[in-house]
């Protein structure tokens, strides 16, 4: 149920009005009361253009002076105060409503509204003891009951929590990002060095809404370990109107944000226009430069508000909030999802399931890169008053878990949310107005517990160029689950530059796929199952024109067994990405060569090595490559990439090995 405090208070002026039977005798209490209800209409707020709540509460005190009991005038002060905002002394005003006639006509909503009070003041004892004897009526409103049996399960989930805290200690993220200033809503890129967020200004430099929200970036400084002072987006992202949330692509040049419209409802900054009043918008950095921002294309935008996008580390799925209108609700909003199209649309979005929506608003969503945790927060769920962050996990089948409360002092009788989560997931930053900050909001960090922590994310960067000039390259990043054998993450490096940055979830092993118009594809592998090599990597990669004879290049996905020549279930992504080659390259002829190491006879080797590349050769045949195109030779030990005794001078097992495995590779070679 709604919480309508204005409906209430509609009813219980009717009731009075209507009976004209108040529980006073003091005709200049009645009178006050009358002008109250009516005053905050008559003297609008300066300040928000809202009723003025005080109006009303200045001459219910009066009337209450005149008759400390007069028990309608305490209810009527209870609302005003509640809807200024005055939490405690509403509490005092049901309270003395409720000692004065503890059966009056609105004593079920007295009841449910003090308990919502002492609930968001963490007061869960009293909570507790006051929806238990609402329950306990049967002839209670049974929306109130409802709701009451809910706020119960709250108060009781709070009581346990805080006997059983988690380990939280927060820490300011320093003042290269914080100011007197708010700010909040932080996102990062999947390295971990480059933090983007929102900020309010005091002093804006125009105020269309009243206030100004703008973008900025910091990056972190790794040899002094601290955040570097954040600077401004340039002046196509900031405009004058306002610009907030922000979720960051994972190579760190994709960004989608909110943008809202002045109160025309037309004009959302310079140049931009939307579908209603917040719509979300679209840039991407090339080079070191940010394109003007379009109204993102597809299907997400409706005359409804969006908000609060998070885009997951294939950038293929944003998830985000929308307002719900319905059954005359107006506090909800639910996440919903949508799907990158072929045509670099989006797709109609759907909101998810109501295991994660609830009745009331959700907010502040997260999917977190290693594309299966879900973070958000939400009033609707069992927590411990206001809004609480929460985690949820899908399954293989795609299946959101029960969420579950991060738990106390991470969530508090306050609001909580804009949490982001490190892509290693040990870390977590939000924002908070606690004491000891820079000013208002500041963006604090803390160590995440294991059990509410995503799967480890960590990922790979570098450069793509010409091998023959140097000349960067727009690479296109397609990593491939080999078990699955389906594309996991498309990314593209810069196309002025070469650079990219792309995410690498643990737990799978993947094979890596780089194409550009006219160039041989690259291939490497990652093996992220095994914990021991789980570290960031950097990679150059060199890309071979498709027609550049005497190129050697290393198919780095074909697996065989130990001294055999048949090929593993995992090598068939690294073939069809060869035959897709050779497909789109019809003049190109390569021959399929194969290597080992020198731990064998040699002329074992040479014998293995041989029925390696032909098994290769016979399977490129049998899906449709015409033979004259092809050849292969073993090559057995006698081109190593790494010596015997370069080998023999390294000083782990692990570097050893790995050099003998350099060595093993089967390769193709273009031909003349």
């Amino acid at each position: 149920m709604k919480r309508n405090i204005l409906l209430f208070l509609l009813l219980l002026c009717g009731y009075v009005n209507a009976q004209m039977n108040y529980s006073t005798k003091n005709k200049g209490a009645i009178k006050l009361f009358k002008k109250a209800m009516s005053a905050p209409g008559k003297a609008l707020s300066p300040e928000t253009g809202m009723p003025d709540y005080q109006a009303g509460v200045d001459l219910l005190t009066k009337a209450l002076k005149k008759d400390p009991k007069f028990w309608e005038a305490h209810l009527l002060s209870a609302e005003f105060e509640e809807l200024s905002g005055n939490f405690p002394r509403a509490l005092d005003h049901y309270e003395a409503a409720i000692r004065i006639n503890p059966n009056h006509s609105q004593t079920d909503a007295t009841y449910y509204y003090a308990s919502n009070i002492l609930f968001q003041m963490g007061k869960y004892d009293k909570t507790i003891t006051y929806l238990t004897r609402l329950v306990r009526n049967r002839a209670a409103n049974p929306e109130y009951v409802r709701e009451a049996n809910r706020l119960i399960a709250c108060s009781e989930f709070a009581q346990d929590a805080m006997a059983n805290p988690r380990e939280f200690k927060p820490v300011n993220i320093g003042p290269g990002i914080n100011t007197k200033d708010p700010e909040y809503f932080p996102t990062i890129t999947v390295d971990g060095q480059t933090i983007l967020f929102t900020r309010r200004l005091v002093e804006p430099r125009s105020k269309p809404h009243g206030f100004q929200e703008d973008f900025f970036v910091s990056t972190y400084n790794k040899d002094e370990k601290r955040w570097e002072k954040a600077i401004a987006l340039p002046k196509n992202i900031n405009t004058l109107y306002n610009e907030g949330a922000p979720t960051i692509g994972p190579d760190g040049r994709s960004l989608i944000f909110i943008a809202c419209s002045d109160m025309s409802g037309v004009n959302y900054g310079e140049g931009r226009s939307g579908k209603g009043s917040c719509d979300l918008f679209y840039t991407k950095k090339v080079g070191s430069r940010w394109l003007n921002p379009v109204n993102i294309p597809g299907y997400i935008n409706t005359s409804l508000w969006e908000t609060q996008p998070s885009l997951s580390a294939d950038g293929k799925t944003l998830y985000f909030i929308r307002e719900i209108k319905n059954k005359g609700a107006s506090d909800n909003a639910d996440i919903f999802v949508s799907k990158l199209l072929d045509d670099g649309s989006w797709s109609q979005a759907s909101r998810l399931p109501d295991v994660i929506n609830s009745p009331y608003a959700e907010e502040s969503v997260l999917i977190h890169p290693d594309g299966k945790t879900l973070y958000f927060a939400s009033k609707g769920h069992i927590g411990m008053g206001g809004t609480d962050l929460f985690v949820s996990r899908m399954d293989e089948n795609g299946n959101w878990s029960e969420p579950r409360n991060l738990g106390y002092p991470i969530n508090t009788s306050y609001n909580e949310n804009s949490l982001m989560v490190s892509p290693e997931g040990d870390i977590a930053f939000f924002a908070s107005n606690r004491k000891g900050g820079y000013g208002d909001l500041d963006i604090y960090y803390f160590e995440l517990p294991e059990d509410i922590r995503p799967t480890k994310t960590l990922y790979f960067e570098g450069n793509v160029y010409d091998s023959k000039t140097k000349k960067p390259l727009g690479g296109k990043f397609e990593l491939i689950d080999l078990q699955t054998q389906k594309v996991v993450i498309t990314s593209y490096a810069d196309v002025e530059t070469g650079d990219f940055l792309v995410s690498l979830p643990i737990n799978k092993e993947y094979a890596l796929k780089v194409t550009h118009e006219g160039y041989a594809y690259f291939s490497a592998n990652f093996n992220m199952t095994i914990p021991e090599d789980q570290e960031i990597k950097h990679m150059d990669i060199p890309l071979v024109p498709a027609n550049n004879s005497g190129s050697e290049i290393v198919l780095a996905n074909l697996f065989f067994d130990r001294n055999k020549a048949d090929l593993k279930k995992e090598s068939f992504v690294e073939l069809s990405n060869l035959i897709e080659y050779l497909q789109k390259y019809p003049k190109v002829k390569i021959e399929i060569g194969g290597h080992t190491d020198t731990r064998d006879d040699d002329a074992k080797n040479l014998e293995l090595s041989t029925r390696r590349a032909k098994v290769v050769y016979d399977y490129l045949i049998q899906q449709g490559i015409k033979s004259d195109r092809l050849s292969f030779k073993g090559y057995g030990e006698t081109e190593l990439l790494v010596t015997d005794d370069a080998i023999n001078q390294m000083s782990t097992d692990k570097e050893k090995e790995a050099a003998h495995q350099k060595n093993r590779r089967t390769v193709y070679k273009i031909l003349p």
